[in-house]
C-alpha cells in the first residue's frame, strides 16, 4: 500500500492538507479551536496559556465496535481539535501505570557501567538506555531526561540480519536489564500491550469517523489495520531528572523546558500522565504550570490536562495525511515545574508509539512542504527509510 505522510518534528505548524475536508472549508488556512466553556480550567496567572481538559471517552463505550463515537472523535482529534483524546476507566491501567513508572528512577540511577551495557549505539540509541543523545530545539544535546526504549509487543521483531542492518531502530532485539532490574521487562510489556489493545479500539472508531466523512477506504489499509499489522511499535519510558532552582531560573518563560516542541511522525501515540517524586516520595505536581502543552490549529499555545488514571492518545502525522486531514496531529512540548517547591523533583512517564511497519510505503506529496531538506517532493519512501533520515537529523549518532 502507499500512504502519504507528513513530518516528524516541526516547531511551527504548517496545516497543508492533500485535500480539504468536505463541508469544513479549506485547511490551507489555520482552523480555530473551539473549546466549550464547561471544559475550560482557570489558570493560576492570567499571563499563562489557558488550560484545557481533553475530550474523554469511557472505556465501556470505546470497546463497543458499533457505538457511534463520531462526535467525540471529531471534537478531540478532528480539524478543530487538539489532536489528543483520553480514555477513562481502562481496567488495570492505574496499577500497571504505577508499576512501570516507579521503575523509571531506578533504571536512571543504576551505576553508569551498568547503563552503558544497556545502550545500543547501532540503533541510534532507539533500544535500551539513552541519555544525552537526542538534540533539543537549540541544537544542544538533551541531558534533561533519560529514556529506556523497547518494543513491548515483540522482543525480536525479525531474524533477518539484512533488515536489522537496514532499519536498526526498529528491527534489532530488545535489551532488558535482566540482572540489575528484572522486573522492568515484565512491567514494560504489560503496560505497553494494554495501551496497544486500547489504541486499536480507538483506531477502529477513528476509521469509522473518517469513512463517514466521504474519504472512502483511505489509500490502502485502515488505521486499525496499519497498527495491527506493524512490527514497528516502540515504547519509551521517560525519566526527567530533578532540576535545581538555579537551573529553573535560567529557563523562565520557556514552556518547552523539559521536552522541546515536536510532532509525532507515526500513527498513534499512547501517553500516561506523569508521576512526580521528591526524594523518592510520590507527590502531586508542585507547579500548576508544569505539564503538556499543545500548539492549536490557530497557532495558540494551551496547557492540556487529563486525569491521572486516564490513558491519552495523540494523533501522529502519518495518520493526519492518511485520513486526508480529518484526524489531526499537533505540535506539543513539556514544561518543567519551577519554584522552590520544584527543586529536586523528578517526573516519570511512558509513551507508546504505534506506527506503520518499516516496509510500509509512504508518499510525500509536493504540495506538503515537510522536511524538504531531507525528502524531495513526490518521493516515495518506506516508513523505515523515512524514520532513518529523521533519526540522522535529530540524534548525534548516525545509522
Amino acid at each position: 500500500m502507499v500512504v502519504e505522510v507528513g513530518s516528524a518534528v516541526r516547531t511551527q505548524p504548517t496545516w497543508a492538507p492533500t485535500a480539504a475536508p468536505r463541508g469544513r472549508g479549506s485547511r490551507g488556512q489555520a482552523s480555530v479551536v473551539t473549546v466549550p466553556a464547561a471544559r475550560r480550567v482557570r489558570c493560576r496567572a492570567m499571563e499563562r496559556p489557558p488550560t484545557v481538559r481533553t475530550v474523554t471517552i469511557p472505556f465501556a463505550d470505546l470497546k463497543e465496535r458499533d457505538k457511534d463515537l463520531g462526535d467525540k472523535i471529531e471534537e478531540g482529534l478532528g480539524p478543530h481539535g487538539l489532536g489528543i483524546i483520553s480514555i477513562a476507566d481502562v481496567p488495570n491501567f492505574p496499577e500497571l501505570r504505577k508499576s512501570l513508572l516507579r521503575l523509571a528512577p531506578r533504571i536512571a540511577n543504576l551505576p553508569e557501567d551498568v547503563k552503558k551495557q544497556l545502550e545500543d549505539p547501532d540503533s541510534s540509541y532507539n533500544f535500551g538506555w539513552s541519555h544525552g543523545k537526542e538534540k533539543l530545539e537549540s541544537g544542544k544535546l538533551d541531558t534533561f531526561k533519560g529514556s529506556f526504549y523497547a518494543n513491548p509487543i515483540l522482543d525480536v521483531p525479525t531474524t533477518d540480519g539484512l533488515l536489522a542492518s537496514r532499519y536498526p531502530s526498529y528491527c534489532r532485539p530488545n535489551i532488558w536489564p535482566t540482572d540489575s532490574l528484572p522486573e522492568l521487562g515484565i512491567a514494560f510489556k504489560a503496560l505497553g500491550k494494554l495501551m496497544m489493545e486500547v489504541g486499536l479500539m480507538l483506531a477502529h472508531h477513528c476509521d469509522r469517523y473518517v469513512t463517514r466523512q466521504g474519504v472512502g477506504s483511505y489509500d490502502g489499509d485502515s488505521l486499525e489495520q496499519t497498527i495491527a499489522h506493524s512490527r514497528c511499535h516502540k515504547g519509551r519510558l521517560l525519566y526527567y531528572f530533578p532540576r535545581q532552582l538555579r537551573q529553573q531560573t535560567e529557563e523562565v518563560g520557556s514552556v518547552s523546558s523539559w521536552c522541546g516542541w515536536h510532532t509525532d511522525h507515526g500513527s498513534l501515540t499512547g501517553l500516561t500522565s506523569g508521576l512526580f517524586t521528591k526524594n523518592s516520595v510520590e507527590i502531586p505536581c508542585p507547579d500548576s504550570a508544569a505539564g503538556l502543552y499543545i500548539r492549536t490549529r490557530d497557532n495558540r499555545v494551551v496547557k492540556v490536562v487529563f486525569d491521572e488514571d486516564q490513558l491519552a492518545y495523540q494523533i501522529g502525522e502519518t495518520t493526519e495525511i492518511l485520513s486526508r486531514g480529518y484526524l489531526c496531529a499537533t505540535p506539543h512540548c513539556v514544561q518543567a515545574p519551577s519554584g522552590e517547591n520544584a527543586s529536586n523533583v523528578d517526573r516519570s512517564t511512558f509513551a507508546l508509539f504505534m506506527q506503520p511497519d518499516w516496509d510500509e510505503k509512504l508518499k510525500f506529496p509536493s504540495e506538503i512542504p515537510y522536511h524538504q531538506e531531507l525528502i524531495p517532493p513526490n518521493e516515495t519512501l518506506t516508513f523505515g527509510e523515512y524514520s532513518k533520515r529523521l533519526m540522522n537529523k535529530y540524534y548525534q549518532a548516525t545509522m
